[in-house]
């Protein structure tokens, strides 16, 4: 896949409309992490550096189209010391900006056009730009007016983080080093299917785990307590297994579970294997036996993709374990030049900052809807026009 970039792009005193994803968790009126703004960064310092007059736009959360202030960019701004344009479609700011300047709109999901695409919407977002640059891999598998839309209208770009984003996802998709191994997790199986049935395919051994795997352990036969599980995609998880079988991919089920008798941060811990698991059991994060299996594995892959905690991570200490430890083993292995890794997902990223090993990974994406739908093979909008002819 080849992309039209802004390497070699002349934007001396050309206003440049960039689509970032700054869809950030704000607690209190902070960000409690940066790292999807941190990674814009380097388009747009090269985009400053160039003289061009840049206007980011961006969207948080789901304001469902009307202006919700709980949902405004001021913090983003705030973070990033640069002007906050209260109006997304305001275009008086512009005839004040000077080479190099920046500033920030508001909340693009303000208007419900943005969602739907709306091409008079996509038309007066884009009036007045002479560039559109896509820096938001994030969003790219939606066809939204700030990333379809205006990428009809103006000439378009990707930025450096979409460009690389696709450059490593591609490589490990098309000639990835093995064996490769895949770690998939979550709470659904019927989102999963498709990246599920193309890792199955791809991958030398595939780990199904979290609530995912739950359903998983639910098909063949095992007893899940009060837990998270998926009871009708019984017959598409033994499907998966089939297809895996047929791929020659190893999948590994887990093997016991962390579980409570409440669903708390706090509750009792107790490690069970399947068949001890009672029906007011409600199981919460991988077991010992399987956290164990799974470093194992980790230490014997060459390729390592990761998307999904395999339990609630976030509550710590007691329920992070089994997701602390695989994110541990794969910082360790790709530390010693001996793995390389790709990590996806919003959960996953903040295992990673948890556990202080995200710059240890060869490569975090700041996709999770988009990581997945690429990694199965799906086309996304927002790059597919952004691809040179």
């Amino acid at each position: 896949m080849k992309l039209r970039t802004i390497d070699n792009l002349d934007v001396r005193g050309k206003y440049v409309l960039l689509r970032d994803d700054f869809n950030v968790q704000i607690v209190d009126g902070a960000i409690t992490d940066s790292f999807r703004i941190d990674q814009s960064m380097p388009t747009i310092s090269a985009l400053r550096a160039g003289g061009a007059r840049i206007a980011i736009c961006a969207h948080l959360g789901r304001p469902k189209g009307t202006r919700n202030m709980d949902f405004t960019l001021a913090p983003v701004a705030e973070y990033m010391k640069i002007p906050l344009i209260p109006d997304c479609l305001d275009k008086d700011f512009m005839a004040n900006m000077k080479d190099g300047d920046v500033v920030l709109l508001e909340n693009v999901r303000f208007y419900p056009g943005e969602e739907k695409n709306d091409p008079e919407f996509s038309a007066q977002l884009a009036n007045g730009f002479d560039i559109f640059v896509n820096d938001a891999f994030a969003v790219s598998h939606r066809a939204h007016a700030s990333t379809v839309g205006v990428a009809e209208i103006l000439p378009s770009y990707a930025g450096k983080l979409l460009a690389s984003e696709i450059e490593h996802l591609s490589a490990v998709m098309e000639n990835p080093r093995r064996p490769l191994l895949s770690i998939v997790a979550g709470s659904k199986v019927s989102t999963k299917i498709g990246v599920l049935r193309a890792l199955a395919k791809l991958s030398d051994t595939l780990i199904i785990g979290g609530a995912l795997g739950t359903t998983f352990n639910y098909a063949t036969g095992g007893r899940v307590g009060n837990s998270l599980y998926e009871a009708d995609q019984k017959d598409t998880a033994l499907g998966i297994l089939e297809y895996a079988k047929e791929n020659n991919c190893n999948v590994l089920l887990p093997l016991d579970k962390g579980v409570a008798k409440e669903f708390t941060p706090t509750a009792t811990r107790t490690n069970k294997d399947f068949s001890e698991i009672q029906d007011d059991d409600i199981i919460i994060d991988a077991g010992i036996a399987t956290t164990e299996r799974d470093v194992a594995a980790i230490k014997s892959a060459a390729t390592v993709i990761w998307n999904g905690t395999v339990g609630m991570a976030e509550w710590q200490p007691t329920w992070s374990y089994g997701s602390f430890a695989i994110a541990n083993a794969i910082a360790e292995q790709t530390r010693a030049g001996k793995l390389e890794s790709i990590v996806g997902g919003g959960d996953t990223v903040a295992a990673l900052t948890a556990c202080g090993v995200k710059d240890d990974i060869t490569y975090v994406s700041t996709g999770g809807g988009a990581f997945l739908e690429f990694i199965e093979g799906r086309t996304l909008p927002g790059i597919a026009i952004l691809e040179s002819k």
